[in-house]
């Protein structure tokens, strides 16, 4: 939760404030957020590519051949890491119920394109089927999960082919995908929509090109085939349940299969408590999950 000080300090400093100062504080916000929550431990660490970022933690299920949860942090596609932002309760959840856990880093923008971060992502789910006969899980039921930035490149991941093909990968190469509280599933559109606090952000990560912008967006590729299936899950928070809701229609359209269901919290607190209470019981997002999880597996 954040600092009760902090919000109060945060409140008038961003109405006094310039537009340049006022993004600068809630840049540090975020990173204040992001560095509240736990870091998991325990994983194996694995490389599944060359660069330093291209790595992976593991945590091993139970039972023969359990299903795979692969977690792609958020972080407005150019900071975060796999160490603290899966949230503080997500491994041992899904671990208790018995699944296998992997949480990635990939290449951070300026250093790499939000194409290569999804790459990046493909690669992964690549390296990780290779390896599911060593590591012990089923590689046929592998569900990509995601927060914010993370959301958008798993369900660009989950629309467009192109990055599992390249990766050697089949459309149904995942099982599932989980965007958690995203926002850019529609770049153009939320590059005019939303605001100018986040307007470097997105223009550093998406261009200016409407060409490039537009092949970067989720719901303007959920046209089939995609993933077989999504739950897509938000707060309250103006642009994010437009744009989920929007690329839930799109999907629904296309006749893959896909539920949207808002959580309670307003605003960026809301977008972080998505991430860091996901896996708590007491969180009405968890149970959301869990029974989706367990009917898409079985």
């Amino acid at each position: 939760m954040m600092h009760k000080g902090f919000a109060l300090l945060l409140i008038p400093a961003l109405l006094t404030a310039g537009v340049a100062d006022a993004q600068t504080l809630r840049e540090r916000w975020r990173a204040r957020m992001a560095q509240g929550q736990q870091p998991a431990t325990g994983g194996q660490a694995m490389a599944y590519g060359n660069d330093t970022l291209q790595t992976l933690d593991y945590w091993p299920g139970t039972g023969a051949k359990p299903p795979l949860i692969l977690f792609v942090h958020g972080g407005g596609w150019k900071r975060g890491d796999k160490d603290n932002a899966t949230g503080a309760t997500k491994v041992d959840h899904y671990t208790g119920l018995g699944y296998a856990f992997a949480s990635i880093n990939y290449r951070l923008v300026p250093d790499a394109t939000v194409e290569e971060q999804a790459q990046d992502v493909a690669d992964a789910v690549a390296f990780l089927r290779s390896k599911a006969g060593t590591l012990g899980f089923d590689p046929d039921r592998i569900v990509l999960m995601g927060h914010s930035a993370g959301a958008h490149l798993v369900a660009l991941v989950g629309t467009d082919m192109r990055y599992f093909a390249k990766a050697g990968l089949q459309p149904d190469a995942v099982k599932g995908v989980i965007p958690l509280d995203g926002a850019a599933y529609d770049v153009p559109k939320q590059m005019a929509q939303g605001g100018r606090v986040m307007a470097d952000t997105y223009e550093q990560a998406f261009g200016a090109d409407p060409a490039r912008q537009k092949a970067l967006s989720p719901t303007l590729h959920a046209v089939r085939p995609n993933a077989p299936a999504f739950l897509i899950l938000h707060v309250d928070r103006t642009d994010g349940t437009a744009q989920s809701n929007a690329l839930a229609a799109a999907l629904k359209q296309a006749g893959t299969p896909v539920e949207v269901h808002a959580l309670e919290g307003r605003g960026l607190r809301g977008h972080m408590q998505i991430n860091r209470s996901m896996g708590d019981p007491a969180y009405p997002g968890t149970a959301m999950v869990d029974a989706w999880l367990k009917r898409l597996f079985g």
